[in-house]
């Protein structure tokens, strides 16, 4: 039996470059993993794939619902196995958060499955294009970095070695999903001056966290526009962080979720604490990786 971990991440900065002519976004983003997780094991057993879960939201073991899946799906077809695997996947990500659970799942579902039935290192590059077919995130979760900067869709990545001590994390699930389609759907990218500035940021950012200088006042999320407006659980989510005394505080991806950073443990504890006392929230102290 193999068991891994499928760990959440954040974006610590996100832009959107421009609308492709296949729909889909450019993104300039820089990815953190961080030290919340869902776990997955994977043993072979009779003819067929067999999803446990355990966890999460009702119907998440349904075929249509589950991009763990639609991973091992692809994996045996790809690699022209005969699938005979049980997996169980226990959810402690939120779904929905902007958190990237469903992408760790399924990155980790295509290297368990790679461990377990043993392909060679060969097999990597078909690996890496099964992950990018599957989603935008899923070929971050596949490096196994700690953080890397990710351009196109958001799957040609370089990683980065943030250097020095890294603020601990106050990591805020408000209740209430906000789904990826409507986001962008209500999106207004910013103007061309606008995005260059941005961009600039974005390699300034990338630069302090090499050198492990503060990178506080960088951390950008131009999805937040059409999020924090439309979903008031969101913005009083960052606003009650910031009110308490984060250091930073910003959306993940799509949101739902949003982080404090605190330089110190201490602090990030008590923020922790008073930020559980509001009914609804779901709280996680925690790390980068």
């Amino acid at each position: 039996m193999i068991t891994l971990k499928a760990r959440a991440k954040l974006n610590l900065f996100l832009e959107v470059t421009r609308r492709r002519p296949d729909g889909y976004h450019d993104l300039a983003t820089l990815f953190a993993r961080i030290g919340l997780c869902d776990g997955l094991s994977f043993r072979k057993s009779g003819p067929g794939i067999r999803l446990i879960v355990k966890g999460g939201p009702r119907g998440l073991g349904r075929p249509a619902e589950n991009i763990v899946l639609k991973a091992a799906a692809g994996f045996f077809e790809v690699f022209g196995i005969s699938p005979a695997v049980e997996i169980r996947l226990e959810k402690k990500i939120p779904v929905g958060a902007g958190l990237g659970g469903g992408s760790s799942d399924a990155a980790a579902a295509l290297l368990g499955l790679a461990g377990l039935y043993k392909l060679p290192r060969g097999a990597a590059g078909r690996l890496m294009k099964l992950a990018a077919e599957l989603g935008s995130d899923v070929p971050f979760f596949m490096l196994g970095a700690a953080m890397a900067e990710g351009t196109g869709r958001g799957e040609k990545l370089k990683v980065l070695k943030p250097a020095g001590s890294l603020p601990h994390i106050v990591l805020v699930y408000p209740g209430v999903p906000v789904y990826t389609n409507e986001v962008y759907c209500r999106l207004k990218p910013g103007g061309v001056s606008e995005i260059k500035k941005r961009l600039k940021d974005f390699h300034k950012l990338s630069g302090l966290l090499k050198k492990g200088g503060d990178f506080g006042p960088l951390l950008f999320n131009r999805l937040e526009e059409p999020v924090l407006p439309k979903h008031k659980a969101v913005r009083l989510a960052k606003e009650k962080l910031l009110e308490l005394g984060a250091d930073a505080a910003l959306m993940s991806g799509s949101g739902a979720s949003v982080f404090g950073l605190c330089r110190n443990r201490a602090k990030a504890a008590r923020l922790a604490a008073q930020m559980k006392c509001i009914r609804g929230y779901s709280v996680f102290l925690t790390k980068f990786c």
